[in-house]
């Protein structure tokens, strides 16, 4: 592989690119759990049961299922920068439309439009992250987009918070829903100002780009990074490189990886419970404000503990944070759920739960999209990036539409059930990272599947 940005740190146009398109990611962190501080109001106003409920709750995720399903080709088609504007309209028009919903169904059919945003932003935002980013940097420069998702997750705390001792009536989860207008249009505009991924440049047989974005980046010799690239989607695909399938033997393992990691990221409970963060406090006998600051506290660790992740990814390794996290993601579980099974010891909730999102910030969280984004070769990376996020979604929608119709206060019967189960899912997480999954640290995208078939011949 060429030298690239051997240097200490990645320089400001390197910088700007990552952080502006890694926004997408903070749109995505405070579109996902906003609904959290408006669920009582919005049950008592629909009169809603358990299943509306997590119908309601899991309908962004529907959108976002299908935005993942179907970025992928758009991506290829128009590019990645383009696809992130459309994805920044989807964002705006979502929050204003939910600002101004008239009825209950007004409601769903605009948070499945903020979904279609999501999904798009989960698919391309970490495969332009990855396709400009040097291999030295790509671990840290990938976590951005995580980065970014747990900032949005804490402002959307700290939002609902705030907006919730304005005493704005019954209009109060009309606001708590459409203050996300603001910054999907700032993500929009800035948008603008970066450059197309030079991997998708180099596809579209536009060197001359890609080189000059190399150059911008800090490559040291662009010219023989775009005819390394060249020579990986050559040997990729050879003459079929548009139509080269997902499914094929060869990408078998790289497969198992995708949707392995994407289920295990949601059956730690991770959505459930940011979604219904709110409602868990509630159902353990907390008032609304201490509920709300509580959740604050919840997603200030998240985003302290996600720093940490990135701070470390490229020096640690991936399967060692995914394996601490799991580790320590399933013993706070087991605390959260023995709580719910005696109805005691309340007081420890909150800090099982700090902890709880503290191991999964710097495991799961930390690692997940940059994970996937690494282990698929250039000429099916964007369709295993939406194998990846659509599992993960699919999932997520399943978890949160399901868990309200078994979630239940402190030592009702079964009430820990929920809570058991997903540190069951931690422990088979552990049993199957130790079996198959490699580490893909510092090694370059283009070498990626040289690593993995030698790894598959060991298995």
């Amino acid at each position: 592989m060429t030298s690239q940005n051997q240097g200490g740190s990645p320089n400001a146009y390197l910088l700007r690119c990552s952080l502006v398109a890694a926004l997408g990611g903070l749109l995505f962190g405070f579109d996902t759990v906003v609904i959290s501080g408006a669920q009582d109001q919005l049950k008592d106003l629909f009169q809603l049961g358990g299943f509306m409920q997590g119908f309601m709750t899991a309908s962004a995720l529907i959108g976002t299922v299908i935005g993942a399903l179907f970025a992928g080709r758009p991506s290829d088609l128009l590019g990645r920068k383009r696809c992130l504007q459309w994805a920044g309209v989807l964002f705006f028009v979502s929050a204003a439309g939910c600002a101004f919903a008239w009825d209950f169904w007004s409601l769903v059919a605009f948070r499945i439009i903020g979904g279609l945003g999501i999904g798009a932003s989960t698919v391309i935002c970490p495969l332009y992250l990855a396709e400009i980013s040097p291999p030295r940097w790509r671990g840290r420069l990938g976590a951005f987009f995580q980065f970014n998702i747990v900032l949005g997750i804490l402002l959307a705390y700290l939002s609902n918070y705030l907006l919730g001792q304005a005493d704005l009536g019954a209009h109060e989860w009309r606001w708590k829903l459409g203050i996300e207008a603001a910054p999907s249009l700032v993500f929009w505009i800035l948008l603008r100002a970066i450059p197309e991924s030079p991997r998708w440049l180099i596809m579209r047989n536009r060197t001359r780009e890609a080189a000059e974005v190399f150059a911008g980046t800090g490559v040291e010799n662009p010219g023989a990074q775009v005819a390394v690239i060249q020579a990986s989607i050559a040997e990729d695909t050879g003459e079929r490189k548009k139509a080269e399938p997902l499914f094929r033997r060869i990408h078998s393992l790289p497969v198992f990886l995708a949707i392995s990691i994407a289920m295990f990221n949601q059956l730690d409970g991770i959505n459930a419970l940011l979604y219904y963060l709110n409602p868990i406090f509630g159902m353990a006998g907390f008032d609304k404000v201490s509920g709300d600051l509580q959740s604050v506290l919840i997603g200030a660790t998240n985003l302290v503990f996600t720093m940490l992740g990135m701070a470390i990814i490229d020096r640690v390794g991936r399967k060692t944070l995914l394996l601490g996290g799991a580790v320590g993601t399933g013993l706070c579980l087991l605390g959260v759920a023995w709580i719910f099974t005696v109805n005691q010891y309340q007081g420890a909730l909150v800090w099982l739960l700090v902890g709880y999102i503290a191991c999964h910030a710097f495991g799961q969280g930390a690692v997940i999209w940059v994970y996937i984004s690494e282990i698929f070769p250039n000429s099916v990376r964007a369709k295993g990036q939406v194998l990846g996020s659509s599992t993960h979604w699919i999932m997520a929608a399943a978890i949160s539409w399901l868990f309200p119709m078994f979630a239940k206060n402190a030592g009702e019967p079964g009430a820990g059930i929920p809570f058991y189960f997903f540190a069951a899912m931690m422990a088979l997480q552990i049993v199957i990272l130790l079996r198959w999954f490699p580490e893909t640290k510092g090694v370059p995208l283009e070498d990626m599947q040289k690593r993995l078939a030698e790894r598959k011949g060991r298995a």
